[in-house]
């Protein structure tokens, strides 16, 4: 058995492993509460959510606060967080979960973003609660943060708290090593343009190097700029596609349900799969495609200055509606309605199969375009979450701390290589970077939704207060502290610790000048 065969058995086996029934039910069951514990709020009150995301991106001079006061603004966090979701996960991962689970893998791909919505506004809300803010009145925060000062300092499980944080956040910077979105959009551009893949890989690792390297003012501005087209014209050309086969549609909503579950028997090119296959393929697909549940989105959104914490988890859930609900339905629908995914293609190919079922030579093209505008500015996204993440787990070290934050603009896209010439020197198709992609998503997805549910009892304090000051729902309490730092007492302590890093801070850059 060869290098390449033994390390891709091992990835399939972790893959069918942990994502088996009792991590399934885990996940299900955490969605499942805050959905229904919310009494569906992101249902019944769907357009106050978009009033307070879309609404101010369309009327700009409606927004309550500006960049300026803060790191980001809440709409550039939300198309930083837009940017790192909306990626080949779209595009290729859907297309992958339907190859591999069959159509049912689509009900639990949605299942996962209506309850995505809430569970994302859930961390997001959390993450800014527990922000904090620097000397330069520069707001910083995410899950580790929300770990620590949550259930560690204010609930006095310092200990565990920590163990949490630790795990969650050494397993969600292992993610870079699964190559980020290197290897679809290869894959895509070498069957849209006939380009050699691992020429593709060292070119896109390029580019990632220039948008990296000034870090996340320039993601921002990226990302403001690609993210609302890129979504619109991706939809536009779904749409058409959908239409060109209307009539396959009726048939096709039939299979979905039916197969959700019964599982999907051998047609075709298609093997066939069992329920469990359909569940985890859509959970996993929707959960790496939205980022509910990931942790990842609450390392932007604790930057961003907003006027009350729920607020900013109103981008969260707009974020899995436009991710999920609107892009990856297109995606779904266009790949099931022309029936290639019954042919045997797997990952982009299926896409590109479906679009040029209608476009022909144009549909190549096509997604080439899209999936090289998807692909750079979800992996810049992912750049500065891992940034922030270092940041956090060495801030009692600031000469390491630096030193590896500089290293890791250099490091980040060598995965891409290592991950692209693995899986084509070894034969393997697109369904062995899907296996990587599920079996790194692993840790900080559990880590993470244990956290959010731990803290459950702050979130519905958070929400209750938001209804009141905001919605006209309920009594609003004038003693409630909206963020964890308007308490004074906390904020004295916290103001503790930060002189704390200071003081290492400065000790260490002192130390750093006599050596020169």
């Amino acid at each position: 058995m060869s290098y390449y065969e033994a390390f891709g058995n091992v990835i399939y086996w972790l893959d069918d492993v942990l994502w088996s029934y009792p991590f399934i039910i885990f996940v299900l069951l955490i969605g499942t509460y805050f959905f229904f514990g919310s009494g569906v709020f992101t249902l019944r009150h769907f357009g106050h959510i978009m009033h307070y995301t879309f609404g101010q991106v369309i009327n700009k001079t409606g927004s309550e606060t500006k960049s300026g006061e803060g790191h980001v603004s809440p709409f550039e966090a939300a198309c930083i967080a837009i940017g790192g979701c909306v990626g080949s996960g779209n595009i290729a991962g859907v297309a992958t979960a339907i190859a591999t689970g069959g159509p049912g893998a689509v009900f639990w791909l949605e299942v996962w973003a209506f309850f995505g919505m809430m569970v994302k506004c859930v961390e997001v809300t959390l993450a800014v609660h527990y922000r904090g803010k620097n000397e330069k009145g520069e707001y910083y925060g995410g899950t580790t943060y929300m770990m620590e000062k949550g259930f560690g300092r204010q609930m006095g499980h310092m200990k565990f708290a920590m163990v949490v944080a630790v795990i969650f956040a050494i397993g969600f910077i292992c993610q870079f090593l699964g190559g980020s979105q290197a290897y679809s959009i290869s894959e895509v551009l070498n069957r849209s343009f006939g380009i050699d893949m691992m020429l593709v890989t060292v070119l896109y690792s390029f580019i990632l190097y220039y948008v990296i390297w000034k870090g996340t003012p320039r993601i921002a501005k990226l990302a403001t700029k690609l993210v609302p087209f890129m979504c619109v014209i991706y939809l536009c050309g779904g749409l058409v596609l959908i239409i060109a086969n209307y009539q396959q549609v009726p048939a096709m909503i039939t299979a979905i349900f039916r197969d959700a579950f019964t599982g999907s028997a051998a047609a075709g090119g298609f093997a066939g799969c069992a329920v469990q296959q359909a569940i985890s393929k859509g959970l996993s697909r929707s959960i790496n495609s939205n980022e509910a549940g990931q942790g990842s989105s609450p390392l932007i959104h604790g930057s961003a200055n907003t006027i009350h914490p729920v607020r900013e988890g109103l981008w969260g859930a707009f974020e899995v509606f436009t991710d999920t609900i609107i892009v990856c339905t297109i995606t779904a629908i266009a790949v099931l309605c022309t029936g290639k995914w019954s042919e045997g293609f797997t990952g982009a190919t299926l896409t590109i199969e479906a679009f040029s079922s209608v476009f022909g030579r144009g549909g190549e093209v096509y997604i080439g375009i899209m999936m090289a505008l998807f692909g750079i500015t979800t992996t810049a996204g992912w750049f500065t979450y891992y940034i922030s993440v270092i940041k956090w787990l060495f801030r009692k070290q600031p000469v390491l701390r630096d030193k590896l934050c500089y290293l890791f603009k250099f490091v980040f896209p060598i995965p891409n290589l290592i991950i692209v010439w693995s899986i084509t020197k070894g034969g393997y198709s697109a369904d062995l970077f899907w296996a990587i992609v599920d079996v790194s998503l692993l840790i900080p997805v559990f880590s993470n939704l244990l956290a959010i549910f731990l803290l459950r009892k702050k979130f519905w304090e958070l929400l209750k207060d938001y209804k009141a000051r905001y919605m006209g729902i309920g009594v609003v309490d004038p003693n409630f502290y909206v963020f964890y730092e308007d308490d004074p007492k906390v904020f004295a302590e916290e103001e503790k610790v930060r002189a704390e890093l200071k003081k290492i801070d400065e000790e260490a850059a002192a130390a750093h000048a006599a050596k020169a």
